[in-house]
């Protein structure tokens, strides 16, 4: 009786405690014990696995929302770009009636698609940054920038003889696609550079040969020419 009175005991313990309980069977030796088991927490291990597994589904699906977003933003700019009602030399001409002095690069503004920024240099080496809407051709405002890095200076000198300026280094790519981007490339030969909506170009500054460069994965060969 003792005995059977000890178990129920003990088993009646392990369900409210909710925990792992050791229960003993008291018979004719005291001294030999019966250790009996009892878990109530698979349920609860279960549960936790579940919210873990949730809250990794929804950290990669933020993520991959994220990256979708930035590359459609990208994608915006791009078409906002070749929409330019406005054209790379339409833009450089109406920023050096502006601001006369020599332009040395071109492009539509990252921040606002519908704005091209053309960089003029003035005799001195003094640099501005001239806003033309690309709706219209209307200026919008010219700003000097103030950094004392001689860049000026440096364009002026590298385009020093030329014959073709950054207007017409634009119009002369155009025919490879719509012109997005126009700058002077003085590292190593000076030449214009020239983005275009099918590739990138170089314009030769003095004989405005329009060769295409090639990406680092092709092959190293000559390009269209006009």
């Amino acid at each position: 009786m003792k005995r059977n009175i000890v178990i129920a005991t003990v088993a009646a313990a392990a369900l409210i405690g909710g925990g792992t309980v050791a229960a003993y069977a008291v018979g004719g030796d005291e001294s030999a014990p019966t250790q009996r088991q009892s878990s109530v927490r698979l349920t609860d291990d279960r549960d936790d696995t579940a919210a873990q597994d949730s809250a990794e589904d929804s950290a990669e699906i933020t993520a991959d929302d994220t990256a979708d977003d930035r590359g459609d933003a990208a994608e915006a700019r791009a078409k906002a770009r070749t929409a330019a009602q406005v054209t790379a030399a339409d833009a450089i001409a109406a920023a050096l009636k502006h601001t006369p002095g020599t332009a040395v690069a071109a492009d539509i503004d990252d921040d606002r698609a519908n704005v091209w920024e053309v960089n003029v240099v003035k005799g001195d080496g003094t640099d501005y940054d001239v806003r033309v809407s690309a709706a219209d051709g209307k200026v919008l405002g010219a700003q000097r920038d103030n950094d004392d890095d001689n860049d000026g200076r440096e364009d002026l000198a590298a385009l020093k003889g030329a014959s073709v300026d950054a207007r017409e280094a634009a119009q002369a790519a155009a025919a490879k696609g719509t012109v997005t981007d126009v700058d002077l490339d003085d590292d190593g030969p000076a030449a214009w550079s020239v983005d275009t909506a099918k590739g990138e170009y170089e314009v030769d500054l003095k004989t405005g040969k329009v060769t295409q460069v090639q990406d680092d994965d092709q092959d190293d060969t000559s390009g269209d020419d006009d």
